[in-house]
């Protein structure tokens, strides 16, 4: 009897989630345009979506996906960090190794700055310090830079940083893609002060923080989010998710954390019902190719970036398999509703 009633709850919850799923069809808006993408950045209180967009950012009204205005000469953009007291944005250039300063309230640019490092992907700006943050990729290494542009500090990393998130108060925390490790570092002394091992995890990538509860998220290839403790390093818990994730979000009024999945068009809703207990709530379907994204915090709306692409052509022989084409202006931002909180996030 206990067999065949946990056979038919396991079936109502197959049947709940893919209601989940099937109610939540993401709306689409559509960008267009040529070119690859990587972060998105919202800022919340002027309801603007920053979509990177290979050599320019493209910012939209969350309201309804209308565009406001393009900052471009951002050759390789990977990332925007907002300085919301400072009135500034800045953008990554992967390809340029510099940070493109801009006014955010005229999308106006008003200078462009040399990193220190190559190829600077993820960046931040960090209230502690009032210093912008770039992870640079290709040097394994990661800039300080002051607002007006001087390079204050270089700190190497020993492997490739992904995805980096602020505590706010001295301290940075970033995923090393090639040891799958986190680095912890102290903002004000620009230094590695610990590096903590990632417990069941591949190539970590995008990153999500739970000030509250001193919870880090790190979404992995291998299908994996890993919770560590920020305060000990300490691994928390495995939760799965899809597959090819590469960016992480965590809800602090829900209790949800996201991690969107690239290479299988879905988005895993985790629950942290305790500081210690994560499951998975639901699997929405998004499209393949959507592994970064963006949270409304205030909407409870996810936001993520997407295009369709024709086969890969065939590689010659010799040659590395090539890289499918985009379909012409199919690039495009879809918006997910995210399920609804039954219960209070619990502390």
């Amino acid at each position: 009897m206990f067999r065949r009633t946990s056979i038919l709850l396991s079936l109502a919850l197959v049947a709940v989630t893919s209601a989940h799923a099937a109610d939540r069809s993401p709306q689409r808006w559509p960008v267009g345009g040529a070119g690859g993408w990587d972060y998105l950045t919202l800022d919340a209180p002027t309801h603007r979506l920053f979509v990177t967009h290979s050599d320019r950012v493209v910012v939209l009204d969350t309201a309804d996906g209308r565009a406001l205005g393009t900052i471009g000469g951002t050759d390789g953009v990977h990332g925007v960090a907002i300085d919301r007291d400072g009135g500034k944005g800045y953008a990554s250039n992967g390809r340029a190794n510099s940070v493109t300063k801009f006014d955010l309230a005229s999308l106006r640019v008003e200078a462009t700055y040399p990193v220190s490092g190559t190829n600077p992907d993820a960046i931040l700006f960090d209230t502690a310090t009032h210093e912008v943050w770039t992870f640079n990729g290709r040097s394994h290494d990661a800039t300080a830079l002051a607002p007006d542009g001087k390079v204050v500090a270089t700190v190497p990393l020993d492997g490739k940083p992904e995805f980096a998130v602020t505590d706010g108060a001295g301290r940075i925390f970033v995923n090393d893609e090639d040891h799958a490790t986190l680095k912890v570092i102290d903002a004000r002394n620009h230094r590695v002060a610990a590096t903590w091992q990632l417990d069941a995890c591949e190539s970590p990538s995008g990153l999500a923080f739970d000030a509250a509860h001193h919870r880090l998220f790190s979404v992995c290839r291998n299908r994996h989010m890993a919770v560590t403790d920020s305060e000990s390093g300490r691994h928390v818990a495995t939760v799965p998710i899809g597959s090819g994730p590469d960016g992480a979000a965590f809800d602090a009024t829900t209790g949800f954390v996201y991690s969107s999945n690239g290479a299988d068009g879905t988005l895993t809703v985790v629950r942290e019902r305790t500081p210690d207990r994560f499951d998975v709530e639901a699997t929405l379907p998004t499209q393949k190719s959507a592994r970064t994204l963006a949270l409304d915090p205030a909407a409870h709306r996810v936001y993520l970036a997407a295009a369709s692409f024709e086969p890969a052509p065939a590689a010659k022989e010799g040659q590395a398999p090539q890289r499918p084409p985009m379909v012409p202006d199919s690039f495009c931002i879809l918006v997910v509703d995210t399920p609804p909180a039954q219960a209070t996030h619990k502390s």
